[in-house]
């Protein structure tokens, strides 16, 4: 895997938890020659006892929500005869933590996250996870067959191909939506009461990161960052920003972006600061360190960001920078809520982890885990809106721009 930032020679993960739906292009390769039950055995001891190592030395709570860690070393002795075998019980290791976001990742997942980041992947085009038993979509990548099929986040996936998604895991529902290239899945959707059917057709997955539209107001630039996983995000930024360079303002839009990669968060962070901080990230030892512009700012001109529900992680550190630093102002609702860092870990027989290392805090200490962030001005996305092609956040940070009155609006409809 290439690596795009590093502070220990490791990447970074600022994402949502959930799973791209997307079939990478090439699964690891398997030997022809299967292993002995001896080999085996010994590759499933060496996996688990690396896993419960990195666990030990690197989780964020060192008091391993409150358990003792070392009764987990020997928990499975003489009990793993597989790799499958290992793979369980890694993955009951890790639930002991009650942390959604440190997770086992088998070698078909751990090689999804690698191809996600290299921006090679096949499939439908949508992010999802599990919140109350119910399968949600969290975000659908921009020109994919979800997002033309009309897939909108916080959408319920109540079947697939006529199966009930109840007590499916993320993974079994994710074996279940893909497949091969041109065929098709039948999704069920429950969104508010209606409840209707898509059938979509699985194709290739292009990864852009970063969109560019005109706006009716042609000296108003326009942004659009979908998600932050690629590492070629930061020179398809430069490029669009290029292309906007000369305009009298920039919108920046963040809806719907689950997270990515943390470096790309804090670099574009700093092509907009000219000074300041921009994150803090807190240890498990609890040293703070920051991370603060330094490069120069890229666009120096005002700036609006768009924020919703399906703002995560790496989009909430760029927002939060550029609130904090009142850089920017941000217009929508209010954003996910995920302060938490992992790091990527490679295993043994191509499986990873993902190891929560670290909180992150916004310039003016603010933890926003658990609470996302209030932009500055609320201004709802309704299903009506979506319905009748009308954007309001949108149109509201254009009259903002225009230095016209735009003032909050408050609803009890559910939020997009």
């Amino acid at each position: 895997m290439k690596i795009s930032f590093s502070v220990r020679n490791v990447p970074f993960l600022m994402g949502c938890l959930g799973m791209l739906l997307c079939s990478a292009c090439q699964m690891p390769h398997s030997s022809n020659n299967p292993a002995s039950p001896e080999e085996m055995k010994r590759q499933a001891e060496d996996l688990y006892q690396q896993a419960w190592t990195m666990l030990g030395e690197e989780y964020v709570d060192r008091h391993f929500n409150g358990q003792d860690w070392s009764t987990w070393k020997d928990r499975f002795k003489d009990k793993l005869k597989t790799p499958e075998d290992a793979y369980v019980a890694v993955q009951t290791m890790t639930a002991s933590l009650n942390d959604e976001y440190t997770r086992f990742l088998p070698p078909r997942e751990m090689h999804e996250q690698s191809m996600s980041i290299d921006s090679r992947l096949y499939g439908v085009g949508i992010q999802i996870s599990l919140h109350g038993g119910k399968l949600i979509v969290l975000a659908t990548i921009d020109d994919t067959p979800a997002k033309k099929a009309g897939l909108m986040p916080n959408d319920i996936i109540t079947r697939i191909d006529g199966h009930e998604t109840a007590g499916l895991s993320v993974e079994d529902a994710a074996d279940r939506i893909r497949g091969p290239k041109g065929t098709k899945v039948s999704l069920t959707i429950l969104r508010g009461a209606k409840v209707f059917t898509k059938s979509i057709e699985r194709d290739e997955i292009k990864i852009h990161s970063v969109f560019t539209k005109p706006l009716s107001d042609k000296n108003i630039g326009y942004i659009r960052l979908s998600t932050f996983i690629s590492e070629d995000m930061l020179s398809e930024l430069d490029e669009a920003l290029e292309k906007e360079d000369q305009k009298s303002a920039l919108i920046i839009d963040l809806r719907g972006n689950y997270g990515g990669l943390f470096s790309n968060a804090t670099e574009i962070a700093d092509m907009l600061l000219d000074k300041g901080d921009i994150v803090a990230v807190v240890d498990r030892e609890h040293q703070k360190r920051v991370r603060k512009a330094h490069t120069g700012v890229r666009y120096s001109r005002p700036v609006v960001l768009l924020i919703d529900g399906g703002s995560a992680s790496a989009s909430e550190i760029l927002s939060g920078a550029l609130k904090d630093n009142h850089r920017a102002t941000l217009i929508g609702t209010r954003s996910f809520g995920k302060g938490l860092v992992q790091k990527i870990n490679m295993l043994p027989l191509d499986s990873g982890l993902n190891i929560t290392i670290s909180k992150y805090l916004t310039p003016n200490g603010t933890d926003i885990h658990k609470k996302g962030i209030e932009p500055n001005i609320n201004i709802p996305f309704t299903e009506e809106n979506f319905k009748h092609h009308q954007d309001p956040q949108l149109d509201a940070a254009i009259r903002f721009l225009h230095h016209e009155k735009v003032s909050s609006v408050m609803t009890s409809q559910h939020r997009l």
